[in-house]
């Protein structure tokens, strides 16, 4: 099922008896997830969960410490 421009939806998993789900593989593609990459799980108690690779991630946390407004708190 194809959603708005950039936004996908991929289907339905089931959780697992030890909590596990499968990323479906149109999804593990498109964000270019393969074994062993380390991925973030966030969640918003209102909006839900989000799962980011780690660099992703890494690369938004070191923006953020680099941000002027960081460094004025210095």
């Amino acid at each position: 099922m194809k959603g708005p421009k950039g936004k996908h939806i991929f289907g339905t998993v089931k959780v697992g008896e030890r909590g596990q789900v499968v990323i479906p593989k149109e999804a593990r593609d498109l964000f270019d997830i393969k074994p062993g990459d380390t991925l973030l799980l966030l969640g918003d108690e209102e909006q839900g969960i989000a799962i980011v690779k780690k660099e992703i991630f890494q690369h938004f946390a070191e923006c953020v410490l680099r941000s002027p407004l960081i460094e004025e708190e210095k």
